[in-house]
């Protein structure tokens, strides 16, 4: 696999733990380990799955807040005359390409 296909799914797959679907599948996946072996179902257990979902809450807040910006900005980039249409789409990019962008910018300030 190569680097840019690994970084592709990484983003993705950020994307979509942000989803409900991904509350669905920790449940099911608490049901199906009840169902299997309900005696290894213990304390740890239950404080592992409390842990994913606290990590899947947080990862939906973070990409509601992130994608609440992206259209604060995108609005603003549509009323300014001089800004440039393809900074709108940047968010459709890789991290590492968007931080690219950010230095070569700061180099031509």
């Amino acid at each position: 696999m190569n680097l840019e296909l690994f970084r592709q799914l990484l983003t993705r797959l950020g994307v979509l733990t942000a989803k409900p679907g991904a509350f669905v599948i920790v449940a099911l996946y608490a049901a199906v380990w009840l169902i299997i072996d309900r005696q290894s179902f213990d304390f740890h257990a239950v404080s592992t799955l409390a842990v994913w979902c606290m990590t899947l809450l947080i990862q939906r807040a973070e990409h509601r807040d992130a994608q609440a910006m992206h259209a604060k900005l995108d609005e603003l980039l549509h009323t300014q005359k001089s800004a440039r249409n393809d900074l709108t789409l940047i968010d459709k990019k890789e991290p590492e390409d968007i931080e690219r962008h950010r230095s070569e910018a700061r180099k031509n300030d």
